[in-house]
């Protein structure tokens, strides 16, 4: 096993790892350390661990628009082709509606 030291906001972290997959996360990290001030700064300040679950929020925010957004080689994500059959399933009830305007 592996440890890599991580620098996140202004603390340290040791964490091990599988031999060779220092550099991912050291990328990884990195992902965080950039998304630590502006996380820092709407928490207030307050803790850490409020500091951190807002970095979280950010990242899952982040990977939500990604999985929903049309792959680029013109093929659509699973989810987004998902999250597009709601939307047209709304339209379609909507239109069945007594007194729709057609």
């Amino acid at each position: 096993m592996a440890e890599v030291t991580l620098t996140i906001g202004d603390r340290r972290h040791n964490v091990t790892c599988r031999d060779g997959e220092e550099a991912q996360l050291r990328r990884l990290g990195d992902m965080l350390d950039q998304r630590w001030a502006s996380a820092n700064r709407a928490s207030g300040g307050l803790n850490a661990e409020r500091t951190m679950l807002l970095v979280a929020l950010m990242l899952a925010d982040g990977l939500e628009a990604a999985e929903n957004r049309p792959a680029g080689d013109g093929g659509a994500s699973p989810a987004y082709l998902t999250r597009l059959a709601e939307r047209l399933e709304g339209i379609a009830d909507a239109l069945e509606k007594p007194g729709a305007d057609a």
